[in-house]
Order: C-alpha cells, then structure tokens, then sequence
C-alpha cells in the first residue's frame, strides 16, 4: 500500500512555491492597476497548484515507465522506486489536472471563454512534457515551456482574470518569475546529467553541458532582478524592494558556480524555489500596499 507520506513526496512539495510565486505577482499587478479580485485570486492558485501537482506524477508516470528514474540521485519518486504503480500515480495526475479544470472554468465564466482554450493548452503542455512518444523535455525544450506557463501565463493570466485588461507590469513580473522557474528546472537538470545522458534524455542541461548549464543558472538570477527593476518602473519604485530576493538566491546561485554537484544540488532547488516565493512577496507586497 503506498502511504500518505509517498504521496506527498510524489507531489513534490518542494516545488510548490513555483505554484504560488506567479499569483502572488499577478495578483499584486491586478490590485496597483485597478483592484484585486480575491475569490480570483484563490481559484487562480488552486489552478496554479493542481497544475504544478499534475506535472509532478505526470512527470513521475512517465519517466518511471521509460526507465529514466532507474538510478535516481534526487527526491523519491513513485512509479521509479515501485511505491506505486504506474496507473495509479497516472489516474493521480489526471485527478489534479481535473481539478485544475474545474477551477479554470469558474474563472473562464466569469471572465472570457477563450480562456478555456488557454487552460487546455495548459494541460496538454504539462502532460507532454514528459508523456507521449517525443516528450518536448526529452528535447532540451523543457525550460522554455516552464518559462512560458509558469512565468508569462501564470502571471498574466492571474493578472487578466482579475482586472480584464493587459497590463505591462505583468509581463515583466511574468519575464522575472518565469526566469527563477527555469533557474529551479535547470538546477534539477543540471544534477541529472549523468543520469539522463546514460537515459537517452536530452535535456537542455545535457546538450549545454555542465559549465554552460551553471552560467545559465546565474543568468537566470540576473533576469529576474532585471525583472524586479522593469516592474518598478512600470508601476511604484518601491517595488525594487524584490531586490531583496537577492540575500537569499546567493547561497544556491554560490553552490552553482563553486560546483556543487548530485545530491550537493538537492538544497539548491529549495533555495531556488525559496528565492522565486521571496521575489512575489517582496515585488507584490508594495503594490498591495499602494493601491
């Protein structure tokens, strides 16, 4: 029987911050622009949520079958370590990916329908990542996709349900937090080298190699704080308080360049996560305040 305790670590908590980050900049844009919509908010986060929960099994189900989690350096997964069968944990991402929907739709109705196309897109994305006959993540495409989903759309999908209007502020909001999401996948992809290059799986990481992959890393830092700086001029100065997301991305951005490596990496994708929350919360915080 597969415990409660294996679940949760199939959901991968530690990724969850992903999930919350773009609501929380998307949310402070919607409120210095016009007005926060709370309810809005809270169905946009249960999506966010269920969608990062969904890529997770669906993630496990589909490496655990092709044998990709066979010699696992990072986090227990299900189906790799035979907590749980492959049809369960596959019928678990589906169910999260239900709930998504259903949140999706509530928002759908009372904003623009076309979103129901958005939020398909969404799940199609999140399955084929690493399901499917050609996964994109098999094709070193994975980061760009995290870029667009839980950066761009997140963000400004949060914002738009909230105020119906495009606002600049939260594309830049969009650009920084879906850098640190690709900083938290390449962080991940750049402790699997080796065992993805024996896996046949071609991640951006593998094809970069790994000192390219840890100057990307710091690259990525860089864009979020270039972020930070567009959303203040955009919106009140007093945002470039998210500045301050910094003091806690230097510990995994100083692993990353000194070389860490395998299991060395495992706190990197916490501090990393760590560092996008910090990054919402200091950006939209003053937003809040001001409008």
């Amino acid at each position: 029987m597969t415990s409660s305790a294996d679940w949760l670590a199939g959901a991968r908590p530690r990724t969850l911050p992903a999930a919350v980050a773009p609501v929380l900049a998307g949310t402070g844009v919607a409120a210095y622009v016009d007005q926060a919509v709370w309810w809005k908010a809270l169905l946009a986060l249960v999506v966010s949520l269920a969608l990062q929960v969904g890529v997770n099994y669906a993630n496990d189900y589909s490496d655990g079958i092709r044998g990709t989690d066979a010699d696992r350096v990072g986090p227990m997964r299900l189906v790799g370590s035979g907590a749980a069968t492959p049809r369960a944990v596959k019928t678990a991402a589906f169910a999260a990916f239900g709930v998504a929907a259903l949140a999706g739709l509530v928002l759908a109705a009372t904003t623009a329908w076309w979103l129901v196309a958005v939020g398909a897109v969404c799940v199609v994305a999140a399955w084929f990542y690493t399901g499917g006959d050609k996964p994109y993540g098999y094709l070193g495409l994975g980061e760009v996709m995290v870029f667009v989903f839980f950066g761009l759309v997140a963000v400004i999908g949060t914002t738009y349900v909230q105020t119906r209007t495009w606002e600049w502020p939260a594309l830049y909001a969009g650009v920084g937090i879906g850098a640190l999401a690709c900083a938290i996948l390449v962080a991940n992809n750049l402790r699997d080298i080796p065992t993805d290059t024996g896996a046949g799986k071609r991640t951006l990481a593998v094809r970069l190699g790994d000192e390219r992959t840890r100057y990307l890393y710091a690259f990525l830092i860089l864009a979020a704080a270039a972020a930070v700086v567009a959303v203040a001029a955009a919106t009140t100065w007093w945002a470039l308080l998210g500045l301050g997301f910094l003091a806690r991305a230097a510990a995994p951005t100083r692993a990353v360049l000194t070389g860490a490596a395998g299991p060395a990496l495992i706190p990197v994708l916490a501090g990393t996560g760590a560092s996008e929350l910090v990054w919402s919360v200091l950006v939209a915080l003053p937003l809040l305040v001001l409008a």
